[in-house]
């Protein structure tokens, strides 16, 4: 085993600095299909890593896509034609590569096809079971992951469930809707793979070096971001399909549980008092505080070991950034950057003049505003696009509960959520005469306070006092509070304004306005707010009546195109 750790380390820190770059071009041709690939142990981990390369390759992607038919985000003069004709929503996009939804299914691919192989390693010699559960469900939710992200992109996807030796096979294969790929996803996760459950966590750092395993040193402490978690997946499904109990269920056992576990000051994920002011620093490598906002996220570089000659990086700063050797082919809209600075869209809160995340989104460089979240730390040249791309991070977890509890009628929850946090409603957990406190309030715990609290795990009362407490996405950054109300459609709009502000320019708030016009079979308030970025355009009505008309997939012929 030694000398299958060894080797992987060997192989990963070649990969990542410069050799055997070739391994992982993404090609077509090289997507995994050589069918003795896996022939001994250290070549389980090495083909992973194939898949996470792959991943790299289209982390970025969504973001373009999204955000070029969203709220925020416009083409500027310098732009290429490409990206200009999916900003105007236009039905031909024959040959547009940015349109070309081909690096998702090759990520699929390079799952099935990793999966059959381990598969078929393991019936003939031998393979610890530790590697190989977590290896096999880390590659599903990937596999689950990259689904999904084609279905919210496309309205449907191909559905492969077998590797291919080439795009071309994509035609062989069944096209489902949106729905029915939310369905297949669920089952994918229920069902697992050869016997074994999506839920499984690879433990990276003391599988490549036990030395330095669960220290802030280790080399592989970002590792465990690369996959996923099973949970965040299934809430998301589970939002999609409107089952929003479930989706709470979800996210909020997790935290339960890992907020019952962790020590008393970890405030990781808890919107409170040691994240005021950290905004930043999620996207800036030069913190820790993206380890306590991190779920899962494509990483590139510094977080996996590399360096800049073999090209494992995004292009968001060649995209946003206005620094040479950076295009600038993308800005923020006026409109869009004008909403931080607008009491009427968002209360400010205080002797506010603006929203503080305005200046964290988005700075005045060269002249012209950009897009500055992705280049928060000043010691890195302007090339060096490696900032992570997150798939899921602390706020999403708040964000998609705040919309199902508004589907349950729970306004309180979703101001806890949003406004003021669950401290604000201690109140509702049980309390005795010495001041400890207990119980459920909406399936939260007390644990989200920073009281003394009895939980009974395991039969056995433990009492804790946590250092800090959740006050909520606004709360914890001292923002005035929404007024929500009965209204479930007006909630709605005002969850999705906060997802504007908190999730700027992170190809999130696209897919949700997607899903909240589906929902309530009406996209009026998507029209509205993605129409204002066309006034003055020319197009503004004509964009908004493909959206009324349920035109916000990208067109694509998912079979003929990727041939």
């Amino acid at each position: 085993m030694k000398k299958i750790l060894l080797n992987t380390v060997l192989f990963c820190m070649t990969v990542f600095t410069g050799g055997c770059s070739d391994f992982f071009e993404v090609n077509t041709d090289n997507t995994l299909n050589d069918e003795d690939y896996i022939t001994e142990e250290s070549e389980a981990f090495t083909g992973y890593m194939g898949i996470i390369t792959k991943l790299q390759a289209i982390g970025d992607k969504a973001i373009y896509l999204n955000e070029l038919r969203g709220e925020l985000i416009e083409p500027t003069s310098n732009a290429p034609r490409e990206l200009i004709s999916i900003y105007n929503y236009d039905t031909d996009l024959t040959g547009n590569s940015y349109a070309d939804p081909a690096g998702y299914y090759e990520v699929i691919n390079a799952c099935n096809d990793y999966l059959s192989k381990l598969k078929a390693y393991k019936e003939s010699y031998r393979l610890d079971e530790t590697y190989y559960k977590p290896l096999i469900s880390g590659a599903l939710r990937i596999k689950v992951w990259t689904f999904m992200m084609i279905a919210k992109l496309y309205g449907s996807v191909i559905w492969i469930d077998k590797p291919m030796t080439s795009l071309e096979d994509l035609n062989q294969f069944e096209v489902k809707d949106l729905d029915n790929t939310m369905k297949a996803c669920k089952s994918l996760l229920d069902s697992g793979f050869d016997g074994v459950e999506a839920s499984y966590e690879a433990d990276w750092e003391t599988w490549l070096d036990p030395t330095t395993a669960g220290q802030a040193t280790s080399p592989y402490r970002q590792w465990k971001y690369m996959t996923p978690p099973a949970y965040i997946l299934y809430a998301e499904i589970y939002l999609w399909l409107g089952e929003y109990q479930n989706c709470i269920d979800q996210i909020q056992g997790f935290l339960n549980d890992y907020r019952y576990t962790s020590s008393l000051s970890d405030y990781t994920y808890i919107r409170g008092l040691m994240l005021f002011g950290k905004y930043s620093s999620f996207w800036d490598e030069s913190q820790d505080y993206f380890y306590r906002e991190t779920v899962s996220a494509i990483m590139y570089h510094d977080k996996m070991g590399g360096n800049y000659s073999i090209s494992q990086t995004n292009h968001l700063l060649q995209h946003f950034d206005n620094d040479y050797p950076n295009k600038y082919w993308l800005a923020p809209s006026e409109i869009g950057r004008a909403r931080f600075l607008d009491t009427e869209f968002a209360p400010l809160g205080g002797a506010n003049d603006e929203d503080w995340r305005h200046d964290c989104t988005f700075k005045q460089q060269n002249g012209n505003w950009v897009i500055h979240k992705f280049k928060q730390d000043a010691s890195k040249l302007p090339y060096e696009d490696d900032v992570l791309v997150y798939m899921y991070r602390g706020a999403d977890l708040y964000l998609m509960m705040a919309e199902a509890f508004n589907q349950l009628g729970k306004k309180e929850v979703v101001d806890a959520l949003i406004n003021r946090g669950i401290e604000s409603y201690v109140d509702r957990f049980n309390v005795d005469e010495d001041g400890v406190y207990s119980g459920e309030w909406e399936g939260f715990t007390p644990c989200w306070t920073d009281m003394k609290t009895y939980y009974y795990r395991e039969s056995e009362p433990k009492n804790r006092g946590y250092q800090y407490r959740d006050d909520g996405l606004r709360g914890s950054s001292g923002q005035g509070f929404y007024e929500f109300t009965d209204d479930k459609l007006q909630n709605e709009e005002l969850i999705l304004r906060e997802m504007m502000l908190e999730e700027a320019c992170e190809g999130k708030v696209y897919p949700t306005m997607i899903r909240m016009a589906r929902r309530n079979k009406d996209a009026s308030i998507m029209a509205k707010y993605v129409g204002e970025k066309y006034e003055g355009k020319g197009n503004a009505e004509a964009i908004r009546a493909k959206i009324m008309n349920g035109e916000y997939f990208i067109h694509w012929d998912l079979k003929k195109g990727t041939e």
